[in-house]
C-alpha cells in the first residue's frame, strides 16, 4: 500500500483582515472548526487598553487554552487571577471556569485555542451584533443565547 498524501492545507497571509473589529477588541479567527473539520478552533485575540473581558463562566463540550503573545492579560482559573504575560500559558478543560480581560493602560493579544471546534466565532459575532447595535436581551433571552453557545456564567 502506498500513500502520497493530498494537497489540503489552508494558508492565512498575515494581513488578512480581521473577522471582528471593535473598539475593544480585534479576532482573527485563524482556525475555525469548519476549517479543521471539527478538531479544533484558533482565535488570535487583541485588546485595546482597559479592553475589559468576560466575566468567569466555563463550557460544558471543549478545553479553552490562552497563549499569550504581547502584553499583560488578567487570566483567571477558577481560583485566582494573575498577571500572565508573553510566553504564558493557561489550559482550562471542559467545565473549568475561567476569564480574562486586560486592565492595563497597553494593548494585550494572545492565541486562544478551542478543542474540540465549536463554531466559537458565531457567538463572537453575535455578541459584537448585539453590542453594535445597542439590543437589549431579555434576562430569558441571554440565557438561551449563552446556552446555545456553550456559556455557562459562574
Amino acid at each position: 500500500m502506498s500513500f502520497t498524501g493530498e494537497v489540503s492545507a489552508t494558508y492565512r497571509p498575515v494581513d488578512t483582515p480581521p473577522e471582528l473589529s471593535g473598539p475593544q477588541t480585534t479576532a482573527r479567527f485563524l482556525a475555525t472548526g469548519a476549517l479543521t473539520g471539527g478538531h479544533f478552533g484558533l482565535f488570535q485575540w487583541d485588546m485595546a487598553p482597559r479592553a475589559g473581558g468576560p466575566a468567569a463562566h466555563y463550557h460544558r463540550t471543549f478545553s479553552e487554552s490562552f497563549y499569550v503573545l504581547d502584553g499583560t492579560v488578567r487570566l483567571y482559573d477558577g481560583d485566582r487571577w494573575v498577571d500572565a504575560v508573553k510566553g504564558d500559558y493557561l489550559y482550562v478543560p471542559e467545565n473549568g471556569i475561567h476569564a480574562f480581560r486586560n486592565e492595563t493602560d497597553e494593548p494585550a493579544s494572545m492565541l486562544i485555542l478551542f478543542a474540540p471546534g465549536p463554531s466559537r466565532e458565531e457567538y463572537f459575532l453575535e455578541m459584537a451584533e448585539i453590542a453594535r447595535t445597542g439590543r437589549q436581551l431579555t434576562p430569558e433571552e441571554r440565557t438561551e443565547f449563552l446556552a446555545r453557545h456553550d456559556q455557562y456564567m459562574v
